[in-house]
């Protein structure tokens, strides 16, 4: 019987799992998959001399973790590689926004939008500089987050830090509008915002914004050094050489509650994992609350509050395979691993109004990734492994654009919609399509079938908007991994702080059970040694 069991190989129950391992418990992980990675994986289903990331693909959050800084993932062969360019947001007119490595070069960029902009973005990045250790940490930390959190409080008010808190509850829009006189600086910030499902006019998509432009300015946005794949590869092998068993192909079932405590799993195939401290699952709160616990062993406060819980938007992707690298009419999108397309902040307001509607957007926001640019091993020389993503309604009433798109997502919906990405592209860099040699199409039907925790692609676990965050992360009253079910933690991102690739989730889950048994200084311990 190990001390505990972890329900799902995602990156945030892996990290509880090598947390717990470090602790010295025994620990099983039960994953529904054939293999584990949840939404770091990578492929060569495109074409067979390309590698696709599956789902995320770009890591800012990763390496400023200091969760995963802890777990010397560098030791099991992990390597990060970075584009010449972090990101860049071109415009129809060939004139092009761009987030470089080094700070002054992004500022010497954005001055030619705005007389003062580059001086703008320079006392924005000094700034971070100042608070940003601080941020992360508050950020990664359990909630309350009471050490970073007292060592940023006492930052804030010094001199300008009333101001930046001001700024980071600013809408997106507005944020910009206050820093930058010119376009540039405005559509960094809200082109990152909309990594999430803020929109440009949304309370704290101004923090956001700020936060994700400030990380690729301070580390980029950064790959693994030949797919995705190798992150969770990293984790896995860790884990193995702690004894620890990863077993894929193990759907759970239920969870087994007896007297109000956790007490194991079942899985679909009849087999019982019992757990002698604890269950640690990396599923979304819904699916955990509902499908393997059950109402009848939940406070009804939390059944009704689980009734308003409100996914993030719905995703579709597309993975390409490129004879040569995209044409871009603007130069500062050669050379960059991220880029966005949109024409302007009014362009992803109109996107994001869209879906607030229940429509398909018409022109939609593109999240394209030039993989080969940022890590030359995933494809031939001379060629780019491509990607893009653009955000859907969760629930369709109609689509904005001459398709018909219900959300059936068919084969005729799907190749619509990617059609239509692919248009968007061609807009920016003509001849983008004769380029194509292979593509494949990942509706939100087909990214929730490849791993349950992402409804219908909803790839934060829930909404990043402010009602629920924090304290209402995933519902009113929580906002910590344990649970209403004794020994039961929650260790995905629906729990505090929510998504992104940075194993803040499985690691307080992990730390929170530990704590229950007072072993949670002997997990210190074993780290620093």
């Amino acid at each position: 019987m190990p001390d505990a069991v972890v329900i799902g190989a995602g990156p945030n129950g892996l990290v509880a799992a090598n947390l717990l391992a470090d602790a010295g418990w025994s620990v099983e992980v039960l994953e529904a998959q054939d293999e584990p990675g949840g939404a770091v994986r990578s492929d060569r289903g495109v074409h067979p001399d390309y590698v696709s990331d599956l789902f995320s693909a770009f890591y800012p959050l990763a390496v400023a973790s200091p969760v995963l800084a802890r777990l010397d993932l560098a030791a099991e062969g992990l390597r990060w590689s970075h584009a010449p360019r972090v990101l860049a947001h071109p415009l129809p007119d060939g004139r092009s926004a761009v987030l470089e490595r080094h700070v002054q070069d992004t500022a010497a960029g954005l001055a030619g939008f705005g007389p003062r902009d580059g001086e703008s973005w320079q006392a924005m990045y000094d700034m971070w500089c100042r608070v940003g250790p601080d941020v992360v940490g508050a950020l990664f930390a359990p909630f309350p987050p009471v050490r970073a959190g007292l060592r940023l409080a006492a930052k804030l008010r010094a001199p300008g830090g009333l101001r930046l808190a001001r700024s980071l509850a600013l809408p997106v829009r507005r944020l910009g509008e206050e820093e930058f006189a010119g376009d540039g600086g405005r559509l960094l910030l809200a082109g990152c915002a909309l990594h999430a499902d803020l929109a440009p006019e949304s309370a704290v998509s101004g923090g956001f914004g700020w936060l994700m432009s400030m990380l690729g300015q301070s580390h980029g946005f950064p790959v693994p050094v030949g797919g995705a794949r190798a992150l969770t590869s990293a984790l896995v092998s860790r884990l193995e050489k702690r004894g620890v068993a990863v077993r894929c192909g193990q759907r759970v079932a239920s969870v087994v509650v007896r007297g109000g405590a956790a007490v194991g799993v079942t899985t679909e195939g009849g087999e019982t994992v019992r757990a002698r401290r604890a269950v640690l699952a990396n599923v979304s709160a819904p699916a955990l609350y509902r499908d393997l616990v059950g109402e009848e062993h939940l406070p009804s406060r939390l059944v009704r509050d689980l009734a308003r819980f409100q996914w993030d938007f719905a995703t579709f992707k597309v993975d390409w395979a490129l004879s040569g690298p995209v044409p871009w009419t603007a130069p500062g999108a050669h050379g960059a691993g991220t880029v966005h397309l949109a024409d302007g902040v009014d362009g992803l307001t109109r996107f994001a109004a869209q879906i607030a509607t229940g429509q398909v957007p018409s022109e939609p926001f593109v999240l394209f990734g030039q993989m080969t640019t940022a890590d030359p091993s995933r494809s031939p020389e001379g060629t780019e492994s491509a990607w893009a993503y653009t955000h859907v309604p969760q629930d369709i009433t109609a689509d904005a654009g001459p398709d018909a798109i219900t959300g059936r997502w068919d084969e005729r919906e799907q190749q619509a919609m990617a059609d239509r990405v692919e248009e968007q592209v061609e807009r920016y860099a003509p001849g983008f399509r004769a380029l194509i040699r292979a593509r494949r199409v990942l509706a939100p039907t087909t990214l929730q079938a490849m791993n349950e925790n992402l409804h219908l692609g909803a790839i934060n676990n829930g909404t990043t908007a402010l009602h629920q965050q924090a304290i209402f992360r995933p519902v009113p009253g929580t906002g910590r991994p344990e649970t209403p079910v004794k020994n039961l933690y929650l260790a995905s991102a629906a729990a505090h702080p929510g998504g992104g690739v940075h194993g803040a989730p499985g690691a307080n889950a992990a730390r929170a059970a530990l704590r229950r048994h007072g072993l949670h200084s002997l997990l210190h311990r074993a780290q620093r040694v």
